[in-house]
């Protein structure tokens, strides 16, 4: 799935992560998150293996990204999960 700089900006303002944290939770340098970003609407164009390890740091801090659908591509937070019955 393509993904925009906006995504990922806005990916990372929903679970309030600094762009340096966000660079050490994925393993790459803080100027690769920077120049993602920096594509705004446009498709970041960047090695498939750093574009997945960006994308998987979010998701594992529950962001899900959502395809173009009629309204654009956006992102959104994963659901949390009901705890059980009883407590």
């Amino acid at each position: 799935m393509p993904v925009s700089g906006n995504q990922i900006k806005a990916a990372r303002a929903l679970i309030g992560l600094e762009q340096a944290e966000l660079a050490e939770k994925a393993g790459v340098s803080i100027n690769t998150v920077r120049n993602m970003e920096a594509a705004g609407a446009d498709v970041v164009r960047v090695r498939s293996d750093t574009l997945f390890r960006v994308q998987e740091a979010l998701k594992a801090a529950g962001v899900i990204f959502v395809e173009e659908n009629g309204d654009g591509p956006g992102v959104r937070m994963r659901k949390k999960p009901k705890p059980p019955a009883g407590k």
